[in-house]
Order: structure tokens, then C-alpha cells, then sequence
């Protein structure tokens, strides 16, 4: 195999042929390992090639793109278990994986330096990210901060003590896709017809695809699809390792495992994104075949299963602080404190307004995203984000 430099990496636009390679030499492929080749190849993955995919020229929004003020609200949680761990305070981890550019942490730094200036000379900043494109812009962007930044690289570093964190990273892991049928529980695999891509169902392509099912109460009735995220358990398991005292955030948008196997989801969750659109749907509302469609140009993603993500972080020695809408995680760190003092009429206040509207009001990021924090070797604080611990949309 070879490797493009990067200078060359915006004139692939397909991983197609990569895909379509692997199918003609080993036969069919899970949707795993089809998403693995169409977000993360080297030379053609959707996320490899390029630094940022998100914002008004991209594919889709994260609550990092509607402005800093998202990062200056998560501050003030990272502050918070800053000062809950303790002595020696001159020692702090500050993990952000899918970190992409490093936008989220430099909003982060930008407010602890002038809020908390302790906790920002305190922070020894690692950026887990696997785009090369990306990692290239992180110092750039981090712009003052470049010094804090300890280390970049595509796995969790570890030892952590102090705080990792992940905004949108488990929805964007590979997952397996699998249908009941009358006979019993089926996975979906990608074929090739010609240069086409197309679905095919094979036997499960590993038991414990029926056994994550039934581990986390999932009940399928024939004709329904679900994924199973098995990379985003596995992250956790990782991350739960390297981290020798503090807490793990994550961020993503998702559902618990009762409303994903449910009738509302019963055609799954997995869709492609491209200018902020998703792929056309089939007149019942199911994804049809369109998530296969130009692999390498488009982003695919999945809802994350809050329920099980909770579970693996359990088994693992985490302990559960909260499990909320973003909205209130948000309100919980000072939203509403922040949209009363920018009742200006000046352009940064109005833009202040806009974007803590987009990130709290129902509909929108604030139901749509979800928030759970984890703790490890430090009791079970009531943190201030997770004032209304249980409250899920």
C-alpha cells in the first residue's frame, strides 16, 4: 500500500475502489468494515482527508461550530473537576479525543485563562485525533495555547489524571447493521455489482452481535434494523483503562436503548450527510441503500446507544455522575446567566443570543445532544453541569 502526501489528498474524493478491491478479494464486507474504509483510509476516508468537515461550508454542525461560547460553558465543568481532584494541582490532563483541528480545546483554554487562570497553566492538553489533515492544523489553531499542548496523535494517552472528554466522536465509529428476520437475527453486509454497492444478509459476522442485543435489552421485531456499535464500547473500555483518576465526558447525539429498539426506529439510524443534507430517504421513512453511495465524499453516522455506553463505562469501574440533554447541562453551567448579560444590541451580543439559543432550545443541539459524565477515583460529586442528572428527552 501506498501512501499520498498530503498536499495530494484533496484530489481523491472516492474510496470507492478501495472498497469495491477488498469486496472482489475477500467477498461481501460488514457495514463496519465499510465504514472504516469509506471515514478513515488513508488516502481516501472521508475524515482523512480533509482538517475540518463541519460548519457552514461542510457537511454538518457540531455545537463547536456555533461558536465559542459552547467551549466556555464546557470550561467551566472542566474547572469544576479541575478543583475536585485536588492536590497537586499543577498536574492535569486535559483529553480531547475526535478532537478534529483542536477548536473545542482552544475555546476551552481561551476562557480558563481568563476565568481560571490556575487550571489553565495547570493543563497538559493531548489531542486524540486520527486525520492526519486535522492533527497538521491543531497548533495553528490552538494559536496561544500551543504550548500547552503535551501531545497529538491518533490513540488515548494514558496515564490520565484529569479529564477526558469527546464531543460527536461515538456516532461517527464504525457499526455493524443487523435485521431480524422470521428465522432469526441477521447481519447486513456490502456487496459489489459491478462498480455498485449493494446490501446483502449473511449470518452474524461474530456472536457477540446477539449477545450485545440481549445484554443491553434490545428487542427487535421482524423487519427492523438496529446498529450496534461495538467500536464505541470498545473506546470506552479504552478510555476507562488509561484513566487513573478523574472523569470522562462525552457528547453525542443519541438514545437510550428502549427508544432505539423501538417502532419510531425500528428502520435504524444510519444515514449519510452531504451539504448538510441527508440522503434520500424511501417513502417509509428507511434509509434505503443511499448511506452506500459515494463513500469517501459523505459523512455516515449513527445515533449512539446511551444505555449501553453507560453499561460498558459501568463494567469498567466508571461511576455515573449524569446522563442528561445537552440543553440542561448547558443551563446547568451558567446558559441562561450568559444570555442575560448579553442582552446588548450590539453584533456580538446579538450573536451571543443566537448561538445559545441554537445550543439550549428544544429541537434543536440542546435535545437532540446528549451528555454523560463518568467518574473515576473521586467519589460521586455533584457536578454542576449535571444539576438535572437525570433529565433525557
Amino acid at each position: 500500500m501506498f501512501f499520498l502526501k498530503p498536499e495530494t489528498w484533496n484530489l481523491i474524493v472516492s474510496a470507492l475502489p478501495f472498497i469495491l478491491d477488498r469486496i472482489r478479494g475477500s467477498g461481501p464486507i460488514t457495514v463496519a468494515e465499510f465504514m472504516e474504509l469509506a471515514l478513515y483510509h488513508p488516502e481516501a476516508g472521508y475524515y482523512a482527508r480533509e482538517a475540518r468537515r463541519s460548519g457552514r461550508h461542510g457537511d454538518f454542525y457540531t455545537s463547536v461550530d456555533v461558536g465559542p461560547v459552547f467551549g466556555e460553558l464546557v470550561s467551566v465543568q472542566v474547572a469544576e473537576m479541575w478543583r475536585l481532584l485536588g492536590e497537586p494541582r499543577d498536574l492535569f490532563d486535559l483529553v480531547e479525543a475526535g478532537a478534529g483541528d483542536g477548536r473545542l480545546s482552544r475555546d476551552i483554554l481561551d476562557r480558563l485563562a481568563v476565568s481560571e487562570p490556575d487550571c489553565h497553566k495547570a493543563a497538559r492538553l493531548h489531542l486524540v485525533e486520527r486525520s492526519p489533515a486535522a492533527r497538521a492544523e491543531q497548533v495553528r489553531t490552538l494559536g496561544p495555547h500551543a504550548a500547552t499542548l503535551a501531545s497529538s496523535g491518533e490513540q488515548l494517552p494514558g496515564p490520565v489524571s484529569g479529564v477526558i472528554f469527546a464531543n460527536e466522536l461515538l456516532d461517527a465509529l464504525p457499526v455493524h447493521l443487523v435485521v431480524m428476520r422470521e428465522d432469526g437475527l441477521r447481519e447486513v453486509f456490502v456487496d459489489a455489482e459491478g462498480d455498485h454497492l449493494v446490501e446483502c444478509e449473511r449470518a452474524l459476522s461474530a456472536p457477540c452481535l446477539h449477545a450485545g442485543i440481549e445484554w443491553i435489552g434490545g428487542r427487535l421485531q421482524p423487519g427492523w434494523r438496529a446498529e450496534i456499535n461495538l467500536a464505541a464500547l470498545d473506546w470506552i473500555g479504552a478510555a476507562a483503562r488509561v484513566l487513573s483518576r478523574g472523569f470522562l465526558l462525552i457528547l453525542d447525539y443519541g438514545h437510550e436503548t428502549a427508544e432505539l429498539y423501538s417502532p419510531s426506529h425500528s428502520a435504524g439510524s444510519l444515514r449519510a450527510l452531504k451539504g448538510h443534507t441527508f440522503a434520500g430517504a424511501l417513502p417509509d421513512g428507511s434509509p434505503g441503500e443511499a448511506w452506500l453511495q459515494e463513500p469517501g465524499e459523505r459523512d455516515i453516522t449513527s445515533h449512539v446507544d446511551l444505555t449501553a455506553v453507560q453499561r460498558a463505562a459501568e463494567q469498567h469501574g466508571l461511576e455515573t455522575l449524569g446522563v442528561l440533554d445537552q440543553s440542561y447541562f448547558l443551563i446547568g453551567l451558567g446558559a441562561a446567566e450568559l444570555l442575560a448579560r448579553s442582552s446588548g444590541a450590539g453584533i456580538s451580543d446579538v450573536r451571543r443570543r443566537m448561538a445559545l439559543k441554537t445550543l439550549v432550545l428544544p429541537g434543536g443541539l440542546g435535545s437532540t445532544h446528549k451528555v454523560l459524565a463518568f467518574g473515576k477515583g473521586v467519589g460521586r460529586p455533584s457536578l454542576q453541569g449535571c444539576s438535572y442528572r437525570t433529565r433525557v428527552t
